[in-house]
């Protein structure tokens, strides 16, 4: 990518108009490295360049690859209907830029949500056709028995569907929890599978997309970290 001018490489970042940013430059609020920076026309590479914006550093870059740690009570949606946003948890130049989720989790589920602007990243990961594997953890109403965990992965028949839809994993982990892999990405189709395999989900936790486990990102409810190209990569491993 050829080098660009600061007042542009501030806009495609999602910090505001192309005036917004030449006037933001010329206020004396952009750094880069110790340096402020007051000329917006001066020109430089995209790729490793980290600017301060009013005294907050950021990694710039052609596309955003984000893991979000989505606690309970927030919607998937840039127009929620009764609860908060999951967009209120970024910052304002990462949903200018046009962030959106690969896939979704109800309002009452949490876990691991990745969010991109690269269109085509987030149809690799929610395409059903791709069957990128999700974990959940699932608490369940009833105890975990061995017939549930048995039906669960021979597959159930879910409400208004001709065949039987299977886990690709599922295990006990105590009395009323268990770990699901699914790869269809059918609509709620966790709660379904449980409700067809004769109880209820109480709770449900997205432990994993692919081979990126929320676990190793060190982020908690609420946060949010950037996935390294390499990280990506691995998102997209099955099971």
């Amino acid at each position: 990518m050829p080098p660009r001018t600061l007042d542009r490489i501030l806009q495609c970042q999602g910090f505001g108009t192309r005036r917004q940013c030449r006037a933001m430059v010329a206020g004396g609020n952009v750094k880069i490295g110790r340096e402020v920076v007051s000329d917006p026309d001066l020109s430089y590479e995209l790729e490793n360049l980290h600017v301060h914006v009013h005294g907050t550093r950021w990694r710039c870059r052609a596309r955003v690859y984000l893991a979000l740690h989505k606690p309970p009570g927030y919607e998937c949606s840039r127009k929620p209907s009764h609860h908060e946003s999951i967009f209120a948890l970024l910052p304002a130049h990462l949903i200018t830029r046009g962030v959106q989720p690969a896939g979704r989790l109800d309002q009452d589920s949490s876990g691991l949500l990745l969010l991109s602007d690269d269109g085509a990243f987030l149809h690799s990961i929610s395409s059903p056709k791709r069957h990128v594997a999700k974990t959940y953890s699932v608490t369940t109403r009833d105890a975990v028995t061995p017939g549930l965990v048995h039906r669960l992965r021979e597959g159930v028949r879910l409400r208004g569907e001709a065949h039987t839809t299977a886990a690709m994993a599922c295990h006990r982990v105590n009395a009323r929890r268990l770990e699901l892999k699914i790869a269809q990405g059918k609509y709620h189709q966790v709660k379904r599978m449980i409700a067809a395999a004769g109880t209820s989900c109480e709770a449900l936790h997205r432990i994993a997309i692919g081979g990126l486990r929320l676990d190793s990102l060190d982020i908690e409810a609420g946060q949010w970290c950037d996935i390294l190209p390499d990280q990506v990569d691995h998102a997209h491993v099955g099971p």
